[in-house]
């Protein structure tokens, strides 16, 4: 394991991992939620989906989307164990210990933190559902009847 420091200035030079950022959906949960509550989910996470000798579905077991642990965690190299491994120096194919579960929430937390000083992102706006058309077909046997 690395020194925060060290962690973030080599996370710094990687063009994929500076690439990552909460929406404006995320950083509202962070917003709404104690920050004891995220590092819970965030030690959850970890203990669940990383700390396994032999997780299940390795390397695609963090989704790109949906939660403001799983941006961080691909932000900040603590996505799977090969990047764990590769960036944190944390062994693949051991299962994780207590210090470096606790190593891996305080990586992603302070990446929340950092994150969550930014500027609210402005929320997108949510593209209108266009009503199915019939088919040539079904138009055709809507004007017969």
């Amino acid at each position: 394991m690395f020194s925060i420091d060290h962690v973030f200035q080599r996370l710094s030079a990687s063009p994929f991992r500076q690439r990552f950022h909460l929406s404006s959906k995320e950083y509202l949960y962070c917003q709404d939620k104690a920050p004891e509550d995220v590092s819970r989910h965030a030690a959850d996470f970890v203990a669940s989906r990383l700390a396994p000798a032999e997780p299940q579905n390795d390397g695609k077991q963090t989704p790109m989307r949906g939660h403001p642990i799983f941006i961080a965690q691909h932000a900040t190299a603590t996505c799977c164990r090969g990047c764990l491994e590769k960036w944190h120096n944390i062994p693949a194919h051991t299962e994780m210990s207590k210090n470096q579960q606790d190593y891996t929430v305080t990586i992603i937390m302070y990446w929340l933190n950092i994150e969550m000083q930014r500027p609210a992102p402005a929320a997108k706006p949510r593209k209108p559902k266009q009503k199915k058309r019939a088919s040539g077909d079904e138009s055709q046997q809507l004007n017969l009847l």
